[in-house]
């Protein structure tokens, strides 16, 4: 029977609610700072949410519905609590509510008026607006919103409303107070408040499982999705959210208060748009920090004759009287009880974790139990240091006491788990710490830990999982444990993960935002606390070898170069001659080379690891890795311009590919094939071994994973665009350019550079400079993001020959000498032979002809050492431009220079290089009066062309046949 009464009183209120807002669902009402969409029943003052229960709000609807008129009581009973009985106490405590949120009095602002015993009415000016979408006005471009479910909190409200008011003012306040007092539970709070503000661009940053200051910006960075170049991310960091509007809420900084200071001062100082929310148990003394100091929940004062209802005004016994009850315990609460209650809340300082902790054993201890069980033990031990600050004595003495109900088996568990950094799964416990333990009983025991509040639960999508407290991990990580079990543990937390690094390896490469990548921290930040451990005082190296060779491709595959470099490297060192030689070792060496590369530059040091990791597969017989292996080999050399060594690499690779049967070493071999042959000048040959590359990969899905750090697939697409723009295809290689560009923006690998820098060096090959320019300021913001120096450098020497194509020669000439230097310095060669050839343009254009001949004449020389022979028609046709062009010309060496590239370009089939040196030699004769012999050798390579006929080549050739007749 009371079942069907609640649901029809539910039912009336529904009604009276929908008749309440339909005549003022499609507008919005304006009064005083506030704003009302009664359609989303959301007030917002200022722009922050303002919090109403329910009954506050419909009492608030009812007053706006009927402005300046005075309603009766009666009516406000009928229409707020349809179909009830309700006292007026009820009414007289909701309105009170309602005024306290509206600020009604405050600086002499009025809202609501009381005529005594008669009822209230509306009385301040409001105004009528047309509902707007729910889109922020300044919604930030950044989504990403992670913010933890809010909790219940107790007596907050005045800081829900000043922190936001800082936020807007200041944009870095750091609320500060003693551990336990309920910082992280505000700090969600407010993030809570302010999602509509920030059009949903939260990022929620918890350091508590970092330990290493180092780590700060990494962690950042892969929470955005951003790739880790260099060992400070900052720089990154801040070029991405320079223009966002975003919240960043950091919380638990006390332990890294210095590096987070520095990384929130740089952020303040160079993102105008991002404000900053953070926790610590102390100030952080950033630049522009405004600190908001968070005091304990009141108490009662000690006295004689407090009675329940004035027990109840202080928010500390309002929390634990709401604890107590939340978990099953028939408390009443009465004047008997409140003196106890009031003494408890005194006794834990008003600490909220302490207050719960204590209010969670009533059901089983009482409220008389709890209080004399809490202060036996405070009395009788003190685990913490005592100068401690009081609140951090007083949670130890809780934590203490709260582990001494537990039984011995939950003790043992408790202690176990404190092995494991942030959340874990079932699986996880059960093989780490359930060695001597039935599966069983591991599960009962986890299900009575989260009923007793000393482990949480943490639920990641559709995943359970559970987290120990930060408090509740320090104080078990405090218990003295045997060393040989202690060290048991750890193998086992560090052996687990090592297994679950291998295991989710395949999906690493899938994961490239950092929501994505969210449940995967967790265990990540596992493996690191694993090889600490590992390589620490009293850790395993053995074990810790095997760790760091399955989390270094994990570290690469998440552009975490410097981790990834770290433990390699560390991990090689304590190789020892029995752990040489094998998988290991391979993997290690591998990705040891590759972060070398990235983060150091082409050193020897990284020549050596990469040329060891083959020298191992080899060794071992392991030909499938060996010839994965020389892709990152082939490349190191690749990339320092030593393309003939490249050419050794390819056959190689090709001949092991035969061997194998294998499609995905098939596509492999022919991919670096196909670069090869590109780069000699085979442009048919290249051609037909980049098909097969697609072909093979077509056959086996398995052929576009990533082994190594390269990607075979995104390789084929770079050098497809320099094929067939040679062979005299620009509007397939325009086509093929537009697509790679549209998926760069997704692509968190650094071939998305080799894209872009082939098709911006093909762009500006066909004259198409508006969209080189776009693809230069790519290359340039990201390089610069990412900490990829060789890449900045690249795009400054684009930016250098866009200015020579377009005239401004000195402003040109300038930015290659310069970024030739530092390509130099990295030992990045490899497009130094075609920014040697731009820069000779530049100089001869500037009347430096001597300087020009003899950067032509080093370009050759470079490539008949290095093997660069595709470009080679292009160097010998500007020697022929700039002969034609210096003053002591000479005109029969000019000409011999332009029939050596059109015979070259005719056996590369290059036939762009030859349309430049046809048009050149024709223009030539022309002037000479030979104009037949200018038509027969113009015409035949012009007519070749049916793409892209608006290209400055083709005009230049167009304009020579116009003057042939």
């Amino acid at each position: 029977m009371l079942i069907c009464v609640l649901q029809n009183h539910d039912a009336r209120r529904q009604e009276q609610r929908r008749k309440m807002t339909t005549a003022q669902d499609n507008e919005i009402i304006l009064f005083g700072p506030f704003r009302l969409n009664p359609a989303e029943r959301l007030l917002t003052k200022n722009g922050v949410r303002v919090e109403l229960r329910g009954r506050a709000y419909d009492l608030l609807l009812a007053l706006l519905s009927r402005p300046n008129e005075l309603i009766s009581k009666g009516d406000l009973l009928r229409q707020v609590w349809p179909g009830l009985v309700v006292e007026e106490g009820s009414l007289r405590f909701h309105m009170t509510n309602l005024r306290k949120a509206l600020g009604d009095g405050n600086e002499g602002q009025r809202y609501i008026v009381n005529s005594s015993g008669r009822g209230y009415s509306f009385v301040a000016e409001r105004l009528r607006a047309p509902a707007q979408g729910s889109r922020a006005e300044d919604a930030a471009t950044f989504q990403h919103a992670n913010l933890p479910i809010r909790l219940p909190m107790i007596d907050r409200e005045v800081e829900i409303e000043q922190i936001p008011a800082r936020l807007g003012a200041k944009r870095f306040v750091t609320i500060v107070g003693a551990g336990g007092v309920g910082k992280t539970t505000l700090a969600i709070a407010v993030g809570h408040r302010l999602m509509e503000t920030f059009g949903g661009a939260l990022l929620f940053v918890d350091f508590s499982m970092v330990s290493d200051p180092a780590l700060v910006g990494t962690i950042v960075a892969s929470l955005l999705g951003l790739s880790v170049q260099s060992e400070n991310a900052a720089p990154s960091i801040i070029a991405y959210l320079r223009d966002k509007r975003i919240l960043l809420i950091l919380d638990t900084c006390e332990h890294l208060v210095e590096p987070v200071a520095a990384f929130t001062s740089s952020i303040f100082a160079s993102a105008p748009n991002v404000h900053i929310l953070a926790t610590s148990r102390e100030a952080l003394q950033a630049e522009g920090e405004n600190v908001y100091r968070l005091d304990a929940l009141a108490y009662p004062p000690e006295g004689v004759g407090l009675t329940a209802e004035a027990a109840r005004t202080f928010p500390a016994v309002q929390l634990f009287v709401e604890r107590a009850r939340a978990s099953g315990a028939q408390l009443h609460f009465s004047d008997d009880e409140a003196p106890v209650v009031a003494n408890l809340c005194r006794r834990l300082d008003g600490v909220a974790l302490a207050i719960e902790l204590a209010a969670r054993r009533v059901e089983t201890y009482g409220v008389h139990g709890t209080a004399e069980l809490l202060d036996q033990r405070l009395a009788l031990s003190w685990l913490g240091p005592r100068s401690a600050p009081p609140r951090q004595r007083t949670l130890h003495a809780t934590m203490d006491w709260s582990y001494s109900l537990l039984s011995e088996l939950e003790r043992a568990i408790l202690r176990r788990l404190a092995v494991f950094v942030e959340h874990f799964t079932l699986d996880a416990v059960i093989t780490v710490c359930g060695y001597d333990i039935s599966r069983k009983d591991i599960l009962n025991t986890i299900d009575s830990l989260v009923a007793k509040s000393m482990v949480v639960i943490h639920p990641i999508g559709a995943m359970i999982r559970y987290r120990l407290l930060d408090t509740t991990r320090a104080y078990a990580l405090d218990i003295e444990m045997d060393a040989t079990e202690a060290a048991g543990l750890a193998e086992r937390h560090a052996t687990y993960f090592r297994c679950w690094l291998e295991q989710a390896r395949s999906e690493w490469e899938t994961q490239s935002t950092g929501t994505e990548r969210a449940s995967y921290f967790a265990g990540l930040n596992n493996a690191r606390a694993a090889l600490e451990w590992c390589f620490g005082q009293d850790g395993n190296v053995e074990v810790g070898i095997g760790v760091a060779a399955a989390a270094a491709p994990v570290f690469f595959t998440m552009s975490l170069l410097p981790e990834c470099l770290r433990w390699s490297e560390r991990a090689v060192l304590a190789l020892d001659e029995s752990s040489r030689g094998g998988n290991e070792e391979m993997q290690l060496q591998a990705s040891l080379g590759l972060s070398l590369m990235y983060t150091r530059g082409h050193s020897q040091a990284a020549s050596a690891s990469l040329h060891r990791s083959v020298e191992i597969a080899n060794a071992c017989g392991d030909h499938l890795n060996e010839m994965r292996l020389l892709g990152p080999l082939f490349f190191y050399h690749f990339r320092n311009g030593e393309f003939k060594i490249c050419g050794e690499y390819a056959r190689r690779s090709s001949d092991i590919a035969d061997t194998l049967n294998d499609p995905a070493a098939t596509a492999l071999a022919n991919t670096l094939l196909g670069i090869s042959l590109n780069i000699s000048g085979h442009l048919s040959e290249a051609q037909v071994a980049l098909d097969a590359a697609l072909d093979a990969a077509s056959a086996s899905p398995s052929s576009r994973r990533i082994h190594f750090g390269f990607d075979h697939h995104n390789w084929v697409r770079v050098t497809r665009i320099t094929t067939l723009y040679l062979q005299g295809y620009p509007g397939q290689a325009s086509a093929i350019i537009s697509e790679a560009f549209r998926d760069v923006q997704t692509i968190h690998h650094p071939v998305a550079f080799a894209l872009v820098i082939n098709s911006t060096a093909t762009l500006l090959w066909m004259g198409d400079f508006r969209a080189a320019e776009k693809h230069i300021e790519w290359l340039t913001s990201r390089a610069q993001l990412e900490s990829f120096g060789p890449y900045l450098h690249v795009a400054y020497a684009f930016k250098g020959e866009l200015a020579i194509c377009r005239g401004q020669t000195e402003t040109g000439i300038e930015l290659l000498q310069s970024r030739l230097r530092q390509l130099h310095s990295a030992r990045y060669e490899l497009f130094t032979v075609r920014l040697q050839s731009v820069l000779a343009r530049g100089l001869a254009a500037s009347g430096r002809w001597a300087e020009a001949m003899s950067l032509l004449d080093e370009a050759g020389r470079l490539i008949d050492e290095k093997g660069y022979t595709c470009f080679l028609p292009e160097i010998l046709r500007l020697k022929g431009s700039l002969l034609l062009t210096m003053p002591e010309r000479s005109v029969e060496e000019a000409e011999r220079f332009f029939v050596r590239s059109l015979e070259l370009s005719r056996s590369q089939g290059a036939r762009a290089w030859e349309l430049r040196a046809a048009t050149d030699l024709a223009g030539y004769w022309a002037r000479q009066g030979r104009v037949e012999n200018a038509r027969e050798l113009l015409l035949p390579v012009f007519e070749h062309f049916t793409e892209n006929l608006d290209a400055p080549d083709i005009n230049a050739a167009q304009a020579v046949l116009a003057t042939l007749g």
